[in-house]
């Protein structure tokens, strides 16, 4: 007898969720994907990783494989998750697209930050909302790289792109936020964070004998407009500026 999949529970965020979420610029929405799911994503993450070089980077700080659902089905499931779509759809409260993906790992005592940065201004388009959901194919203590958000800069545009490499660099560029508050969020395998794509953040060093697996999975306005800066994804395809973003390459979601 066929089996009969399973359909993703869709999770409905309540008002003050939704609220923290635009007041902060992240939240934590806990217990997004089953064991089950877990386990099968992970394993899938372990093999594109042996397998693949880093598309974008590849250095101390992590290995960085983007656009996985263009040639992995597995991971690709998770990229097109639509308990992920809703909720970033709820978060943003617009029709939202994939931007891509990414696969972010953190080797064992890889003795090296993923110092603060805000994510938007490396990218090139121009979008009314964008955010990142980090899933946690792992447990992510604070030991392992979880990430730490400056609460309440969404709205900064201001600050230009920083070097990831440096512990001073984004203090350089804005330094009234040199003494913000900082909120750290540990993961449990299957938590998820979503953070706008102006929200400075930073992840730990991994201090511990375990690999720190996570996708990442970002989604723009489906309105979104190339802009013409240079950028891995958008270089290929011979937009114009001022070209909405192709549903074939950025797939809408939700």
């Amino acid at each position: 007898m066929a089996s009969t999949a399973v359909e993703p529970t869709i999770i409905r965020l309540d008002e003050d969720t939704v609220s923290s979420y635009r007041r902060n610029g992240f939240v934590h929405v806990p217990s997004v994907l089953t064991a089950d799911e877990v386990a099968r994503y992970r394993e899938a993450a372990e093999r594109v990783h042996a397998e693949r070089d880093g598309l974008a980077y590849a250095g101390a700080i992590f290995k960085q494989i983007i656009q996985l659902w263009t040639f992995d089905d597995v991971l690709g499931e998770l990229t097109r998750h639509p308990a992920l779509a809703s909720l970033a759809t709820q978060l943003s409260g617009i029709p939202m697209r994939i931007w891509h993906d990414q696969l972010l790992v953190k080797a064992p005592h890889n003795g090296a930050r993923t110092e603060f940065h805000q994510d938007q201004p490396y990218w090139p388009h121009h979008s009314r909302h964008s955010l990142s959901a980090w899933i946690a194919l792992t447990d992510v203590p604070v030991e392992r790289g979880c990430m730490t958000f400056i609460p309440g800069q969404q709205e900064r545009a201001d600050i230009r792109p920083v070097d990831l490499t440096s512990d001073t660099d984004m203090f350089a560029a804005a330094p009234d936020l040199t003494w913000r508050p900082r909120v750290t969020i540990p993961l449990r395998a299957g938590d998820v964070t979503f953070h706008n794509g102006y929200t400075p953040h930073t992840a730990n060093a991994n201090d511990t004998d375990e690999y720190r697996w996570a996708q990442v999975n970002i989604y723009i306005d489906r309105e979104t407009t190339y802009s013409g800066t240079a950028h891995v994804v958008t270089d290929p395809l011979g937009l114009e500026v001022g070209d909405r973003l192709p549903d074939a390459e950025f797939p809408p979601v939700g």
